[in-house]
């Protein structure tokens, strides 16, 4: 099997990996600090590959939710009463 160089993307992913580990109490910042390290110094995907073997598969973060559709149409219709009591301010000066 050929070996496929890592990217920096790939590298910022696999960090972003550890930092939920980290987040979740399973590494220290100890060991964080030093697979943060072996990740950077990674030159293949099988090198971070080793930077994450011991841990286990996290769940996909959930997808955030659209902002409520009520309170976006409340918001512009405040926008419109404040700009027509402005146009007619306007008028009446």
């Amino acid at each position: 099997m050929a070996l496929v160089r890592a990217s920096d993307e790939d590298r910022q992913r696999v960090i972003g990996v550890l930092q939920r580990h980290t987040e979740e109490g399973r590494l220290s910042l100890d060991e964080f600090s030093d697979r943060v390290g072996t990740v950077y110094a990674a030159r293949t995907l099988d090198d971070l590959r080793a930077a994450v073997a011991d841990l286990p598969a996290l769940a996909p973060v959930p997808a955030a939710e659209p902002p409520d559709r009520h309170l976006l149409v409340i918001f512009a219709l405040a926008i419109a009463v404040v700009a027509v009591f402005a146009v007619v301010y306007a008028l009446l000066k």
